[in-house]
């Protein structure tokens, strides 16, 4: 997860008597000649890194035509421009490039979405990483499974824990439900994942603009299996073949949002809620953070333009239909607590610590309105280790794994993570929030299944009623060491461990 170079260098240089806003092209009557503008543009520094911005707009059109003309006074060039919600990605080499256009009329924010050249991101999983499933383990899964389960169904705990084996007996789920995995890239090859996978619905988005050149949303050799990993979990066909998703029938596409070096960014996420609001997608799946700030702030010019541009996207998402999710988490984090030190941001050039208010600084996606948040329980149905939370900030739980030591599953099963596809045709054990929003997803695409004329509105609200309450757990000492890791706060019908419950894809099915 990331950002993009530093934003210091020349100052303007502005003819005298030439205010700022001049320079875009929005003058008081008389104020300056087609010379002394012309000399304006030809004084814009293009001797910085090239960034990358988001400029938010109001208007309509004729707004967004007018201030596309300043950005090219100010240095910048149109990448791409999303005029149904008002925000256009730019690239410019000038430092000064954010706070010039900030001053043009009908710009609500812009900012840069990065803060440094590229480097390695971090990975948003647990720190023990993926596991190897082992050959003994396969073995002793094919022995165990019936005649109705996939040969490595026996290995994942987390299908009863949300009843999902028990759907199953009903429907798989519709061929027309779409869930978009807005991740990594999948690799739609994999044996697993093939049969439901929707080319047409899938794109590359990590320009900030949508590639749909075949192949495009597949991970590159040594890129993440990240987002291969959740689309099993959402929806891995029930043929006979490794693992079964929580929602086996119905289609996935994948759109990739993330560099090759593991950043989210702004314009590639953007792009990504806007082609699924435009494809047909009906949910998405997000089990990331926005990079490269873990909580982005409003008291901050560049922050508030990058929540304000994914805002716009994600609304926009669900006004068309869709139904977004994404992941809480995994710092351990109260979210709902009065300061936070956030130690990681930002996280593509020099981090360093700072205290923030989560009612004003955000994780996004995740804690955005409209989004459904959800928090990860492991194989005893208690919180994650790892796990943020939150009383009015967690909206459901699921399963997402947690160190088997923790909590370990019931027979066959024997690891405490979550297991799914992996690149190449493989498997293997995950843990992580990122694990446990595909949970919510798969059991939403069943429930679209069931009520496929329902509003997002109305699938949201069918979510909760139907999860099944888990009152707090306290104390919680998830590692058994006498000292209390979490408190949760708020009743059986509403936590900050658990929110309205775990999600329940039995009752997803029944009408």
């Amino acid at each position: 997860m990331a950002h993009l170079g530093s934003r210091r260098g020349r100052v303007l240089a502005l003819p005298v008597g030439l205010a700022l806003t001049a320079s875009l092209g929005f003058l008081p009557s008389g104020a300056a000649s087609a010379a002394e503008l012309s000399d304006v543009k030809a004084a814009v520094s293009t001797d910085g890194p090239q960034l990358s911005y988001v400029v938010n707009v109001e208007g309509g059109r004729w707004t967004a035509a007018s201030v596309k003309k300043a950005i090219a006074r100010a240095g910048g060039e149109v990448v791409v421009s999303y005029d149904q919600i008002g925000v256009i990605v730019v690239h410019s080499k000038n430092p000064e490039f954010a706070q010039s256009i900030r001053q043009v009329r009908g710009v609500v924010s812009a900012g840069a979405t990065r803060t440094a050249p590229l480097k390695a991101a971090q990975d948003d999983a647990v720190d023990e990483g993926a596991q190897a499933l082992t050959p003994a383990e396969v073995k002793a899964a094919a022995a165990a499974a019936t005649d109705e389960q996939d040969p490595l169904e026996p290995l994942q705990w987390d299908l009863p824990a949300i009843k999902a084996d028990k759907a199953h007996q009903k429907t798989l789920g519709s061929k027309r439900v779409t869930v978009g995995i807005i991740d990594t890239g999948v690799d739609d090859t994999h044996p697993d994942l093939a049969p439901n996978f929707d080319a047409k619905a899938s794109a590359n988005c990590v320009s900030g603009k949508a590639d749909t050149t075949p192949g495009s949303w597949r991970p590159n050799a040594g890129e993440s299996d990240h987002g291969t990993h959740v689309a099993g979990t959402i929806g891995a066909a029930k043929n006979g073949v490794g693992v079964t998703g929580v929602a086996p029938g119905v289609k996935l596409a994948g759109i990739k949002v993330s560099t090759p070096d593991g950043f989210f960014y702004t314009e590639a996420v953007v792009c990504g809620f806007v082609w699924a609001a435009e494809n047909g997608i009906d949910i998405t799946n997000n089990s990331y953070y926005t990079d490269p700030w873990m909580f982005a702030c409003k008291n901050d010019e560049d922050q508030k333009a990058l929540i304000e541009a994914v805002t716009r996207a994600t609304r926009y998402a669900e006004r068309k239909g869709t139904v977004n999710v994404a992941a809480a988490g995994n710092s351990k984090f109260d979210l709902a607590a009065d300061s936070i030190l956030d130690g990681s941001s930002p996280n593509d050039s020099t981090p360093g610590d700072r205290v923030i208010n989560p009612k004003e600084c955000f994780d996004y996606p995740a804690q955005l309105p409209g989004v459904v948040t959800v928090s990860a329980t492991g194989a005893k149905g208690l919180k994650s280790s790892y796990s943020n939370y939150g009383l009015g900030v967690i909206d459901v739980a699921a399963p997402g794994g947690d160190r088997t030591e923790y909590q370990t599953p019931d027979a066959p099963a024997v690891n405490g993570r979550i297991l799914s596809t992996t690149v190449n045709g493989g498997y293997n054990y995950k843990a992580g929030t990122s694990m446990a929003s595909p949970h919510v997803a798969g059991v939403l695409a069943l429930l679209k299944s069931t009520h496929p004329y329902a509003s997002p509105a109305a699938l949201k609200a069918l979510l909760y009623v139907q999860a099944d309450e888990h009152a707090c757990t306290n104390p919680y000492d998830i590692e058994g060491d006498g000292k209390v890791d979490a408190v949760c706060e708020g009743g059986k019908n509403k936590n900050g461990f658990y929110g309205a419950g775990i999600v329940d894809a039995l009752a997803a099915v029944r009408r």
